[in-house]
């Protein structure tokens, strides 16, 4: 394991050199979504395996993503850019839909596995998590501002 470690060091070196946007952004999102299931396992006092890849729940790995993609874009193309309005644009897009639509899907979810409970026992249940509080958008933004702050 010790001499695979040195391995993995450079390739992901060579990764980040090659692409640093794109690693920043996918670390960021890969570390959120690790954080989410230790999260839900830590509220939970057990561990939801699940949790560490399903959407929903603290913090939101889109708003890491998208975030960190965003400022690695400022600090690269300048604040000013026009690929950082065009990024900023779409990272604004995903925050208002996770913040809003994909929640309020969440809470009509919720109503419709009550309204149904009853009449369809052996029916898969709808996805109930699938949005975020404005916390949980808050704290994945934060995540990958700094993966970016890191990284560059």
């Amino acid at each position: 394991m010790h001499g695979l470690l040195p391995v993995i060091g450079q390739v992901a070196h060579s990764l980040a050199n090659s692409n640093r946007m794109l690693v920043t952004a996918v670390s960021a999102s890969v570390t959120s979504q690790i954080l989410k299931g230790v999260v839900a396992s830590v509220r939970a006092r057990e561990i939801k395996p699940y949790r560490f890849w399903e959407s929903g729940g603290m913090p939101s790995s889109h708003s890491a993503t998208v975030t960190s993609l965003a400022s690695a874009v400022g600090l690269t193309y300048g604040w000013r850019s026009d690929l950082f309005a065009i990024v900023m644009v779409f990272a604004i897009i995903v925050l208002y839909d996770a913040i809003g639509i994909r929640q309020a899907v969440g809470h009509q979810a919720r109503f419709l596995n009550i309204l149904r409970g009853k009449e369809a026992p052996d029916e898969r249940p709808f996805k109930e998590m699938l949005g975020h509080t404005p916390l949980e958008v808050l704290a994945g933004a934060l995540v990958g501002i700094a993966f970016t702050v890191i990284f560059y």
